[in-house]
Order: C-alpha cells, then sequence, then structure tokens
C-alpha cells in the first residue's frame, strides 16, 4: 500500500508539473518573473536588429536609477516601438501597433538615429501648424521646454523629421524636431 500511495504521489506531481510547463509555453514573452502585457495577445517582442544603436541607457523619471530604452519589433504586427525598462524594473512599451504621445504614428521602423535627450537642455516644436520649420528665435520663450529628466531623441537618418519623447507628470510627451 505504502508503495502504491508512492507512485500516486510521483505521478500526480509530474502531471501538475507538465500542466505548468504547457502554460509556460504558451507565453513566451516573460519580464522578470512575470508575464508581460503583450503577451496577452501572444505577441513576442524581440530587440531590434535593424538600428544601430537599438539600446540607451537615461534616466528618464528622475530617479537617479539607470532606465534602459531598446527599439523593439512586435513579431506578430512587424511595428517597430520602443521598450523602457526603468531602473526600478517596471517594463513600458511605446508604439508597435499602438499610437506614440498622441503623434498620429504607432510604428518606430523609420527610426534611424536614436540616442539621448539629455536632462537640461532646451527643446521646442520647432515646426507650426502650417509645417514651417522655426528657428529658435522664432518661437516664443513660453513654448521652450528645458528638460527635467533625460529624453529619448529619435529621427529619421537621411530626411528631416524626428522628435524628443520624455516623461512629464508620469505622461510621455512628445517634442517635434523638424
Amino acid at each position: 500500500m505504502g508503495k502504491l500511495l508512492t507512485i500516486l504521489t510521483i505521478v500526480f506531481f509530474l502531471q501538475s508539473c507538465q500542466k505548468k510547463i504547457n502554460k509556460a509555453a504558451e507565453n513566451p514573452v516573460q519580464e522578470i518573473g512575470k508575464v508581460s502585457k503583450l503577451v496577452k495577445n501572444k505577441d513576442t517582442i524581440v530587440i531590434s536588429k535593424k538600428q544601430k544603436p537599438n539600446s540607451i541607457v537615461c534616466d528618464l523619471d528622475g530617479d537617479r536609477l539607470s532606465d534602459t530604452v531598446q527599439i523593439v519589433r512586435n513579431t506578430k504586427n512587424e511595428k517597430y516601438g520602443l521598450k523602457i525598462i526603468f531602473g526600478n524594473k517596471k517594463v513600458e512599451y511605446l508604439g508597435m501597433g499602438k499610437e506614440i504621445a498622441g503623434q498620429g504614428f504607432d510604428d518606430l521602423d523609420w527610426v534611424g538615429i536614436f540616442e539621448v535627450a539629455p536632462k537640461n537642455e532646451i527643446y521646442y516644436n520647432n515646426v507650426d501648424e502650417d509645417g514651417t520649420i522655426l528657428t529658435e528665435d522664432q518661437v516664443k520663450e513660453s513654448d521652450k521646454i528645458k528638460l527635467p529628466d533625460d529624453g529619448i531623441f529619435i529621427h529619421q537618418a537621411e530626411s528631416c523629421g524626428g522628435g524628443v519623447i520624455y516623461l512629464k507628470n508620469g505622461k510621455f510627451e512628445w517634442i517635434q524636431q523638424e
């Protein structure tokens, strides 16, 4: 009777492990012990091989912890975006099919320049509503933004267009550059 009970316990244990393995296989993207929000749709996120560099380190939220920003691609819809891994291990995604900072685009496949926009630098939207490029003296002082923390500068490599993404009151904002 003791051997039978031991065998049944082992079989039950193995079946339980198999269920956990099968469940884990359904969700291939995991973030530091928890499943990413994007996994719910069976999306797989990979670091871009198209852009060089594809990763920068900065302090987006001003907590003095290093944040890592990566250009990534969603293999389900083939759209590019940003994976932001904050120093406190919180992870956020921008793009990859979801609109970025209210700008009307959801894909960053066009990014050729990807770098840190340093804290305390002054930026401003340098394109007006008619598409005219403005010089610094044409922009009101009140419309100039001194970055409170680092931002993310993205730009097309061989043409005009791009901007700075930064955090303001916990929300991602956009500053148009050309």
